[in-house]
C-alpha cells in the first residue's frame, strides 16, 4: 500500500523536501485515501474523519512542543489573538479535533486547513483568508512557522512579519539574519517583551 502511496505522491510532486513548497495546492485525503485504498480492492467501512484519524494517531501520534502552553498564556494575557493556518491533507475535523485536544486551553479564532481551502503555504491567498477571517490588515499580523519555504516566505509574501520558530523540528537551516528567528517559545516571549 505505501508503494502506492509513494508512487502516485512522486507523480504529483508531493512531499519532496526540495520542491514540496512549490506544491500549492492541496489534495485531500478525503480524494486520495479512496483512490488509494479502492485502486487496491480494499474497502474500509470508515469514514474520511475515520480513517485519517486512525492512520494519523498510529503514523505521528503528536505532542505539544515544550513551552507552547506557557506560550499561548502568555499571548491571551496580552490580548494577543491567535489563529492556525496549517498545510495538512487531512480531514480539517481531525486536525482540529487533535489541536483542541492537546491544547485544550487555546483561544485560536479559526483553524485553516489546506485540505479544506484548496491552497497550501506558501501562497498567498491562504494567509489572505485568514487575514479576512481575523479581519485585520497584513501589517498588523505576525506568523510564527516552522518551514522556511512555506511559513516565512509565504507570510513575507502577504505582508505579515514572519517568525521563523525553529524549535519544533530536527533539520539543518541556514539562519537568515533578515528573519526573527526563535528556537524556544520563551526566547519568543522575551522578544515581544522587549
Amino acid at each position: 500500500m505505501q508503494a502506492k502511496a509513494n508512487e502516485i505522491n512522486r507523480e504529483f510532486g508531493r512531499f519532496d523536501p526540495e520542491k514540496r513548497h512549490l506544491f500549492q495546492i492541496e489534495i485531500p485525503n478525503t480524494m486520495f485515501t479512496p483512490y488509494l485504498y479502492e485502486s487496491l480492492g480494499i474497502e474500509i467501512a470508515l469514514s474520511n474523519s475515520e480513517i485519517d484519524t486512525v492512520f494519523w494517531n498510529a503514523a505521528a501520534p503528536g505532542m505539544p512542543t515544550e513551552g507552547i502552553r506557557d506560550f499561548l498564556e502568555y499571548v491571551k494575557g496580552k490580548g494577543i489573538r491567535t489563529g492556525v493556518i496549517s498545510n495538512i491533507s487531512f480531514d480539517p475535523s481531525v486536525v482540529i479535533e487533535r489541536i483542541n485536544r492537546l491544547l485544550p486551553e487555546n483561544t485560536f479564532e479559526f483553524m485553516i486547513t489546506s485540505s479544506n481551502y484548496m491552497f497550501r503555504k506558501p501562497n498567498k491567498r491562504i494567509f489572505d483568508l485568514a487575514l479576512e477571517k481575523a479581519g485585520l490588515q497584513p501589517g498588523k499580523a505576525w506568523y510564527i512557522g516552522d518551514q522556511y519555504e512555506c511559513d516565512v516566505k509565504g507570510a513575507l509574501n502577504a505582508g505579515l512579519l514572519p517568525v521563523w520558530y525553529i524549535g519544533a523540528i530536527d533539520l539543518p537551516y541556514t539562519e537568515d539574519k533578515n528573519i526573527l528567528t526563535v528556537k524556544t517559545w520563551s526566547e519568543l516571549e522575551r522578544y515581544m517583551e522587549e
